[in-house]
């Protein structure tokens, strides 16, 4: 009989476990990977013993955000994305909506662990996140960048100083690293919308491509390579390593303008994301043949 509910008890466990990392499933290649080799890269104090921290907070933080997006509009995802946790019928959304709420002191108190720096990262992504998510500020496509890129910024700055020994802060060298990705997000984000095209247009979400659908392909063609080129410039490439990045950023920004299918734009997205995770490498790579 113990034995039996002990069982019970642990499969209830594991499906709650698992409901969770739902939440944030999608997001694992296109957020917390990249985000975490950039806090690792950027990081001034480094810390091995401590490079799990970085990815422990961030994923966190953006459990906060995915709940709190997901709640917005289950319907679409009963569409669009059934195997989420709500319309797959795992959790219900007044449940959802508390752990949602939960999860702001939740994040806060794992970031007082970290100093003042990672505490106010926090404050700044739950501010932002409620502006995003419950003031709808998503729902245009210009505002949908920049709030995303500032609460990119966020979690940029909260997994750099988790990756450092306790109490580090970022240097200089770290703004720089977060000022700069956050604006390489916020101008080449709509890359993930064009595989949404479609669907964005029939539930009337503004995007830059359901705005300006040709100049936003026409707009990675040029801004993916031209970034690949000043962001080797920053940091101080070598000739051999600059000219493969400009390379395989005229590569991915090319593929959408010529290939505009919803299989084409899925592809590109994920080359997209490889371009976007190896631009968060440069800061680790300047440290290490220029860092003091």
């Amino acid at each position: 009989m113990f034995s039996q509910a002990l069982t019970v008890r642990a499969d209830s466990i594991a499906h709650h476990l698992e409901t969770i990392f739902l939440f944030t499933q999608n997001d694992i290649r296109t957020t917390l990977i990249p985000v975490t080799i950039f806090a690792l890269s950027a990081a001034p104090r480094y810390d091995p013993t401590h490079a799990w921290h970085a990815p422990l907070w961030i994923w966190f933080h953006l459990l906060q955000f995915d709940i709190a997006n997901q709640i917005q509009d289950p319907e679409e995802d009963r569409k669009n994305k059934p195997s989420r946790p709500i319309p797959a019928g795992r959790i219900s959304i007044d449940s959802a909506a508390d752990m949602r709420w939960v999860m702001i002191p939740v994040c806060l108190m794992l970031s007082l662990r970290y100093g003042t720096q990672a505490l106010l990262a926090s404050t700044v992504f739950a501010v932002f996140n409620i502006w995003y998510n419950e003031l709808h500020g998503d729902k245009m496509g210009l505002s949908k960048n920049v709030l995303t890129a500032i609460l990119g910024g966020c979690l940029e700055v909260g997994g750099t100083v988790a990756a450092g020994s306790w109490n580090s802060r970022i240097d200089k060298v770290g703004a720089l690293a977060v000022a700069l990705s956050s604006a390489v997000f916020a101008t080449t984000l709509h890359a993930q919308d064009f595989k949404d095209e479609e669907g964005d247009r029939l539930t009337g979400r503004c995007t830059l491509p359901t705005i300006f659908p040709k100049a936003a392909r026409f707009s990675m063609m040029l801004g993916i390579p031209l970034w690949s080129f000043v962001l080797s410039h920053i940091w101080k490439l070598d000739a051999f390593s600059t000219a493969a990045f400009v390379a395989y950023g005229a590569y991915v920004g090319t593929r959408f303008v010529m290939y505009d299918t919803v299989g084409a734009d899925k592809q590109s997205c994920k080359f997209y994301s490889l371009w976007y995770a190896l631009s968060h490498l440069l800061p680790g790579y300047w440290r290490f043949f220029y860092g003091v």
